[in-house]
């Protein structure tokens, strides 16, 4: 449990940093893409605690960022609109990865205020979660 409440700890620091840089109004180029920086880094730690929470927590293994942010939706639970849009950040995250499109870019800048409101909910439905285990539920 104190790893996952690490890497909590870990995912809101960079959830922190992502935050800040879209605090910036009109980013240049330079920021925008440094923007989607933050939001890569973000959104690896944010679905490994996902993983985390659901094996120790839940019970669940799974090993793909889909897979565990589909668990999660059924989990926390999420509506079926948030679920989907962790997918689309997923999507998002991969296409960011590997290939740079200004298009593209921009897109995915405009999307990002969304997925940090939902990332932060989940982190915080997480962090809930483990209090009450802590509190005297079992294992799972």
């Amino acid at each position: 449990m104190d790893t996952l409440n690490k890497r909590i700890v870990q995912a809101d620091s960079a959830l922190s940093t992502l935050r800040e840089a879209l605090c910036l109004e009109s980013p240049s180029a330079l920021e925008r893409d440094g923007t989607i920086q933050r939001f890569e880094y973000t959104y690896e730690i944010f679905w490994k605690v996902c993983q985390r929470f659901l094996d120790v927590v839940e019970g669940i293994r799974c090993a793909s960022p889909k897979s565990c942010l589909r668990e999660i939706g059924a989990n926390i639970p999420l509506a079926e609109p948030e679920t989907v849009l962790l997918m689309k950040a997923t999507d998002d995250r991969n296409l960011t990865s590997y290939t740079y499109r200004e298009k593209l870019a921009r897109e995915i800048h405009e999307r990002l205020p969304a997925y940090v409101e939902l990332m932060g909910k989940v982190l915080g439905e997480i962090a809930v979660r483990i209090q009450k285990q802590g509190n005297g539920r079992p294992a799972g």
